[in-house]
């Protein structure tokens, strides 16, 4: 499946200008990649001084996170999930 370039741009630019503006504090852009169309996270955590995100990792593999709330998702697996 691809994505057309007006969804990617929403997605990667006006949607999180939106939610910072509205003062959510985390944010995670959810892509396929590669050959196997697997699944990549990137996750970000608002800055409160300038209202922007700032990333806080790429997981391609394993998405373990403390914030917003303690998760762990085998990534390369997700198809049998």
């Amino acid at each position: 499946m691809t994505t057309s370039r007006r969804t990617q741009d929403r997605d990667r630019d006006t949607k999180p200008h939106k939610y910072a503006a509205a003062g959510i504090k985390h944010f995670w852009l959810v892509e396929m990649v590669g050959d196997g169309h697997r699944p990549m996270v990137i996750t970000y955590e608002l800055d409160p001084v300038n209202k922007t995100y700032v990333s806080t990792g790429v997981h391609h593999d394993r998405l373990k996170l403390s914030a917003p709330y303690d998760i762990d998702i085998d990534l390369t697996s997700i198809d049998e999930l």
